[in-house]
């Protein structure tokens, strides 16, 4: 998993316009009626911020929890302020 950032306030502006414009372009092209577009490309934001920032991700261990479930229920509170990610090779 690749994560763009640690929670969905942390993902840039212009990557959610873009990720909106790609889901509205998606349904469009799939056919779906003008009234239902927007709400399509909402779902589908959400499926990007689950999958594309860190505490909505799988937790790697127990896959039925979220890095942010498997915080809180480690420690109350604890949270994740900043993360690096290094890729070798």
């Amino acid at each position: 998993m690749n994560p763009v950032a640690v929670n969905k306030d942390g993902v840039d502006s212009t990557t959610v316009e873009r990720e909106i414009e790609v889901g509205k372009d998606q349904a469009r092209q799939e056919g779906k009626p003008e009234e239902m577009i927007e709400k399509i490309a909402m779902g589908k934001l959400q499926k990007f911020y689950k999958e594309n920032t860190l505490l909505s991700q799988s937790f790697e261990k127990d896959n039925s929890k979220t890095i942010a479930q498997y915080l809180d229920s480690v420690s109350k509170g604890l949270a994740v302020k900043e993360f690096k990610r290094i890729s070798i090779g």
